[in-house]
C-alpha cells in the first residue's frame, strides 16, 4: 500500500516531525493512516481523590519490600564530539539545582551532526555499523556491500543496548544489541526505492536482529575497545528460532515448517532487557511492513487478526517479498504470524537456538522488561508500541532456577513459557484538556487476566469468546474485548531496581481526542498530544490492584498543560518524546527521546530525572545525538554511559550519494549507526 508523500513533515498538530524516510523504512507510516485500534471500549471512569489515595495506598503495600539491585559501575574509539552547557532561557536549566548522579551541567538544545556532552565529560564510538563482530570478518567496504559479510559485521541502526559482565574478566562485558531496521537509500549508493537489487535485500536482512559483541574497558576511562571474542554472534532475518507457547498451531505453520515451531530470523527488534539468570530479551516490533503481496486474508481465521494489527495496510519499504516468497502475504499468509513476540537470547552460549515466547501474546512489541520480587517471582512489563494500544505485563508460574551450567540455563529459559498474561485497566479523575490539576494527575487501575500457559503448555483463556491460541495470536483483539485502557503509545516500560515502581514512556499520541478517536483521561490527558508523557505505576507485582501517577507531562516548561513532576518548571530542561528509559545507580530515572524535532526544531537526547524527595521532577539533558539522529538503548553505570546512535542524518534529502550527516567518522564520510560512550575525565557519572 502507498501512502501519499508526507515529506517535509514539519507541523505543530501533534504528526510526526521525524523524516519521511524515517518513518517509511521504520514502521511503514503507521502513524499517516487509520490507526489499528477500532474498537469501542472507553476509559474506565472518573474516581475520587479519596479512592486514588486510598488505591495508593494498597498498591504501595505491594511494592514495600523491595529488593534493592544496585547497579554496577562500569565504554569508544572513533568519533567527532562536541561539549556544550547551557545557560537559562534556552530549554535548559541555569545548573543551581543539583541531585546526587545528575551533578553536571545540562547542556543546551543544538542541531549539531555530533554527540554533544557536558563540560568536563569525555566520549568515543565503541562500534560502527558494519565494524567486525565475528572473528575473520571482514573490513567494511561501503561501496563493496555482501550479505556474507554484513551477517560478520555489526548491524544497522541498532536499539537497544545493555552491557553483561564477563565472569574472571575485570571491566569487560558482553555488550548485546539490537539492530532494529534498514534504510536502503542511506546504506546503498544508487539505490531505488520500489526497486531494491537481490543483493541489496540479502545485505539489509543480513543487518537487521541482534549482535553480541565482547568489549573491554580502558584503565583510567570510560571507553570500551571491541573484541572479536569467543562469545560473539549476530543474529540476523535469517537464523532459526523456536517458537514456543499457545500460538504454535494451524496459523504458525508454513510450506516450509509444517511443525509450526522454527522460524527463521528476527526483524524489527527494538527495545529489551537483560534476564536476571542473564539472558536477553528483545521486543519485535513494527514487523507487519516488511510483509506485503495483498491485503486480503485468504483465510476467514485470519481477517480479524490482519484487520486489527493493519496487515497489508503499512507502506511498502523493504519489498523482501522481491526475492523470499515467505514475506509474500499472498504465498505465504502464516509467516507474518512468527513474528510480534518478546525473543530471548543466550549471548553466552553462541551456537543457542533463540526462543520466540508466544505466551506474552503477540503485538508490537516495544521490548520487555522484569522484575524480580523478594519472593523470586519473575514479572515482565511491556507495552504495544501504537497509537491507542495497550501495556502488559506477565506473571511466570516459575522460579529461578540456582546454578550457571547448561541446566540451569536450560530450565531458566523456560521461565517465559508459563504463567498468565495482564492487560492493564486504568481509572482516574476527569481532566480538562491544557490543564494540570492540583496535585498532578493520578488514578488507580486493575490487571486484567487474558491467558494462562500451564507448566504441560497447555493454555486456558480469560477472553469471552477466544480460544487460547488466538489470545496469543492477537492479544490485541483480546484486549479491546475486555475493555483496556487506549495509551498514547506505550513504549520502553521498566522497574526501577530500587523501589519496585514501573515506569512507562508514552511518546505522543497525534489523534488523540480528534474527532472519532478516543478522548482525553486522566494517564492520556491532552489532545493531539505531540510531546507525550511518562507514566509511573506502583504495581502489587502478581496482584491485579495498581495506582499511578504521571511523573512528566513532557514539552515547553512554559506551557500550562506540562508537568514536570511538581518541580519549578522554570529550572528544568525541556524534553519531548520520551522513548526509552533505565535508572542509575541513585536511583535516578535516565530517559531517551525520540522525535524533539517535532516540537522543539532540536536534536534528541539523554535526560536525567529525579524520582524521589524535594527535587522530584528535575530533568537535566546530559547529552544530544547529531543531527537527524534518534537517541536509543541508554545504558547508565557509575562510570560510564551508552546509547546507541540511530539513524544518523536521516533527513528526506539524504541519500548515499548525498549524504546530510558525516557523523562519527567526519569529513565526506557516509554516516553510520553507532554505539558511544560516554564518561566524565574525573570521577563518576554526575558526580
Amino acid at each position: 500500500m502507498r501512502l501519499p508523500d508526507l515529506r517535509l513533515l514539519t507541523d505543530h498538530d501533534g504528526k510526526s516531525a521525524r523524516s519521511h524516510t524515517t518513518c517509511k523504512y521504520k514502521c511503514g507510516n503507521q502513524c499517516f493512516r487509520e490507526h489499528d485500534n477500532q474498537s469501542a471500549n472507553e476509559y474506565f471512569g472518573d474516581i475520587t481523590r479519596r479512592t486514588v489515595l486510598r488505591g495508593a495506598g494498597v498498591a504501595a503495600l505491594g511494592a514495600g519490600a523491595v529488593t534493592v539491585l544496585a547497579a554496577c559501575g562500569d565504554n569508544g574509539s572513533r568519533g567527532a564530539g562536541a561539549s556544550s552547557s547551557a545557560a537559562a532561557g534556552n530549554g535548559a536549566p541555569s545548573g543551581d539545582v543539583t541531585a546526587p548522579g545528575l551533578n553536571f551541567p545540562a547542556i543546551a538544545p543544538n542541531k549539531k551532526d555530533a554527540v554533544t556532552v557536558p563540560e568536563g565529560y569525555e566520549q568515543a564510538v565503541v562500534i560502527r555499523w558494519g565494524d567486525p563482530v565475528l572473528p575473520g570478518a571482514p573490513q567494511f567496504d561501503f561501496d563493496n556491500q555482501t550479505p556474507e559479510a554484513q551477517a560478520q559485521q555489526f548491524g544497522f541502526n541498532n536499539d537497544f543496548t545493555d552491557l553483561i559482565a564477563v565472569e574472571g574478566k575485570p571491566d569487560t562485558f558482553l555488550m548485546v544489541c539490537n539492530q532494529e531496521y534498514t534504510t536502503g537509500t542511506a546504506m546503498f549508493k544508487g539505490y531505488k526505492e520500489g526497486d531494491p537489487t537481490e543483493n541489496q535485500v540479502r545485505v539489509e536482512m543480513a543487518a537487521h536482529g541482534i549482535s553480541v559483541v565482547e568489549v573491554k574497558g580502558e584503565p583510567g576511562s570510560g571507553k570500551l575497545t571491541p573484541v572479536l571474542g569467543e562469545y560473539n554472534r549476530r543474529i540476523t532475518a535469517s537464523t532459526p528460532f523456536e517458537v514456543r507457547g499457545p500460538a504454535v498451531g494451524f496459523f504458525t505453520k508454513t510450506a516450509a515448517d509444517p511443525t509450526g515451531t522454527r522460524v527463521l530470523g528476527t526483524i524489527a527488534n527494538c527495545s529489551g532487557g537483560i534476564t536476571p539468570w542473564g539472558t536477553m530479551i528483545s521486543g519485535e516490533e513494527n514487523y507487519t511492513n516488511y510483509f506485503s503481496g495483498t491485503d486480503t486474508p485468504p483465510l476467514d481465521g485470519l481477517k480479524e487478526g490482519w484487520k486489527r494489527y493493519g496487515v497489508g495496510k503499512d507502506e511498502e519499504a523493504h519489498h523482501w517479498m522481491k526475492y523470499e516468497d515467505r514475506f509474500d502475504l499472498s504465498k505465504e499468509p502464516n509467516e507474518i504470524n512468527r513474528f510480534g513476540y518478546l525473543v530471548e537470547v543466550n549471548p553466552h552460549d553462541p551456537t543457542s537456538t533463540p526462543v520466540k515466547h508466544s505466551a506474552l501474546g503477540r503485538m508490537k512489541r516495544e521490548g520487555g522488561n522484569i522484575f524480580l520480587t523478594p519472593t523470586g517471582d519473575v514479572v515482565t512489563y511491556c507495552g504495544d508500541d501504537s497509537k491507542f494500544e495497550y501495556i502488559y505485563k506477565f506473571v511466570s508460574s516459575r522460579k529461578i532456577e540456582p546454578g550457571k551450567g547448561a541446566a540451569a540455563m536450560g530450565a531458566n529459559m523456560r521461565i517465559l513459557d508459563e504463567g498468565t498474561l495482564y492487560v492493564a485497566k486504568f481509572e482516574g479523575r476527569k481532566v480538562e484538556n491544557g490543564k494540570v490539576p492540583e496535585g498532578g494527575y493520578q488514578g488507580t487501575g486493575k490487571w486484567i487476566p487474558l491467558l494462562t500457559t500451564r507448566a504441560d503448555g497447555s493454555a486456558e483463556s480469560h477472553v469471552e469468546g477466544m480460544p487460547a491460541e488466538n489470545v496469543a495470536l492477537w492479544t490485541r483483539v483480546a484486549g479491546d474485548k475486555v475493555g483496556a485502557t487506549k495509551m498514547d503509545r506505550p513504549e520502553d516500560i521498566e522497574p526501577n531496581p530500587r523501589t519496585g515502581k514501573i515506569y512507562c514512556a508514552l511518546t505522543n499520541n497525534s489523534d488523540r481526542g480528534t474527532e472519532g478517536k478516543a478522548g482525553i483521561d486522566t494517564p492520556n490527558p491532552r489532545v493531539k498530544n505531540k510531546s507525550g508523557q511518562l507514566l509511573e505505576i506502583t504495581d502489587d507485582h502478581t496482584g491485579t490492584d495498581f495506582s499511578w501517577d504521571l511523573l512528566l507531562v513532557c514539552g515547553d516548561p512554559a506551557a500550562a498543560d506540562t508537568y514536570y513532576g511538581g518541580f519549578d518548571k522554570t529550572k528544568v530542561s525541556r524534553i519531548s518524546c520520551p522513548d526509552n528509559v533505565t535508572f542509575d545507580s541513585h536511583g535516578n530515572l535516565w530517559i531517551s527521546t525520540d522525535g524533539t524535532n517535532s516540537t522543539f526544531d532540536s536534536n534528541d537526547g539523554l535526560f536525567g530525572v529525579v524520582l524521589e524527595g524535594k527535587d522530584r521532577g528535575l530533568t537535566k539533558q546530559f547529552l544530544t545525538v547529531p543531527f537527524g539522529a534518534e537517541t536509543c538503548g541508554p545504558v547508565v553505570r557509575d562510570n560510564r554511559v551508552l546509547v546507541a546512535v540511530q539513524h544518523p542524518g536521516e533527513t528526506d534529502d539524504a541519500t548515499a550519494d548525498k549524504p546530510t550527516s558525516h557523523w562519527p567518522d567526519g569529513g565526506s564520510s557516509q554516516p553510520r549507526p553507532s554505539v558511544v560512550a560516554v564518561w566524565k575525565k574525573s570521577g563518576n557519572i554526575g558526580s
